[in-house]
C-alpha cells in the first residue's frame, strides 16, 4: 500500500510551534517515503471553534511550504458516516448508552476511569446519554519513536458519542484514518494514550491498523504542553524559514547552517532527503528554549 500520512488540526485557533512540530514531522516522513500527505480539519466541537481558524490554518501551511495532496477533508461534513457506524456498533452490542456524569463516576470509584456502571444498570430510555464502547483489554503497540507502549491501567469503556450530542474524537479519527487509507500516523506524544482506544475501534470495525510514531511535544518550563490553552503564540509567517529550521533542530535532524541562506522550499527538500526518524528524541516532552 502507498504510504499515506496526514496532519489533522482542530480549528480552535491559529497554529503555534507545537502544531508546526506535528505538521513538519508528518510531512517529512511522508515525503521521505515518497508518499502522500493529507490535510484533515477536525472540526467536531463547534463550541471550541474559532471563526476563521480553518482558513488561517490553510494559509499558514501554505506560507510554510507544507503543501498537501488532494482535497481538504472536514469532519463536519462526515456526520452521516459517523452516525451509520455508531448505529452499527450499538446495534451489534459493541457499544451501549451511558448516563453517568464525570462527578458520579469519580464519586463511585474515586477515579476518572469509568467503572462500567451502565453496563450493569442500563439507563432509562429518556435519560440524556453518551455512548460508550465495550473495551475489556489493553492494546499494546510498538511506536516507531517511543518504542513498546502499554496502558493496561487505563483500560475502560470509553465514550464514542458525547452527552452533548457531538461525536467523540476517538470514533471520528478512527473512521477517517481508515477512509483515507492512512498508513502512518506521526503526531504528538500527548496522543499516545489515545492510540490503544483507536486500535480497539479498528479491530471492532475491521480496519487495518496504521503504524504510529509519536514525537515529543514542546512544553513550557512548567512542563505544560504548548497549546492554545497555555497561550502559545501564533506562528509568525514572516519567520517561516527560521521556524522550520528550529523545528528540524527540535526533532533531532541536525539542520546544516547553509539552510539559513536558502528558501523554505530548499530547506524542506534538504530535510526530506535527510529525514531520520530514528534521530527524534525518545521523549514525550521537551522544554522549548527560546530560539
Amino acid at each position: 500500500m502507498v504510504y499515506t500520512g496526514r496532519f489533522a488540526p482542530s480549528p480552535t485557533g491559529p497554529l503555534h510551534f507545537g502544531s508546526l512540530l506535528a505538521a513538519v514531522a508528518s510531512y517529512l516522513d511522508a515525503r521521505a517515503h515518497h508518499g502522500r500527505w493529507l490535510l484533515r480539519i477536525e472540526d467536531l466541537d463547534p463550541p471550541r471553534e474559532v471563526e476563521g481558524a480553518t482558513d488561517n490554518i490553510v494559509r499558514t501551511l501554505e506560507q510554510f511550504g507544507l503543501h498537501w495532496d488532494g482535497e481538504v477533508i472536514r469532519q463536519s461534513d462526515r456526520h452521516a458516516i459517523y452516525n451509520d457506524i455508531l448505529s452499527q456498533l450499538t446495534n451489534n452490542g459493541a457499544a451501549y448508552r451511558c448516563s453517568c456524569s464525570r462527578q458520579q463516576i469519580h464519586k463511585r470509584s474515586n477515579s476518572s476511569l469509568y467503572d462500567r456502571y451502565c453496563r450493569r444498570h442500563p439507563p432509562t430510555a429518556k435519560a440524556r446519554c453518551a455512548i460508550r464502547i465495550r473495551c475489556d483489554r489493553d492494546y499494546p503497540f510498538d511506536d516507531l519513536i517511543q518504542g513498546y507502549q502499554q496502558f493496561s491501567d487505563q483500560t475502560e469503556d470509553f465514550v464514542i458519542f458525547r452527552r452533548d450530542r457531538c461525536f467523540a474524537y476517538q470514533l471520528a479519527v478512527t473512521i477517517d484514518d481508515a477512509a483515507q487509507q492512512i498508513s502512518h500516523i506521526v503526531r504528538g506524544s500527548d496522543l499516545l494514550e489515545s492510540t490503544p482506544k483507536q486500535i480497539h475501534l479498528q479491530q471492532q470495525l475491521g480496519y487495518r491498523q496504521p503504524l504510529y510514531a509519536h514525537i515529543p511535544v514542546a512544553t513550557n518550563k512548567q512542563g505544560q504542553k504548548l497549546s492554545k490553552q497555555t497561550l502559545a503564540p501564533a506562528l509568525d509567517e514572516r519567520q517561516a524559514l527560521q521556524l522550520i529550521i528550529h523545528t528540524l533542530d527540535f526533532l533531532g535532524q541536525k539542520p546544516v547552517a547553509e539552510l539559513t541562506d536558502g528558501t523554505i522550499e530548499e530547506c524542506l527538500s534538504w530535510a526530506s532527503a535527510h529525514w531520520d526518524i530514528a534521530a527524534i528524541p525518545k521523549q514525550t516532552g521537551i522544554i522549548l528554549e527560546e530560539s
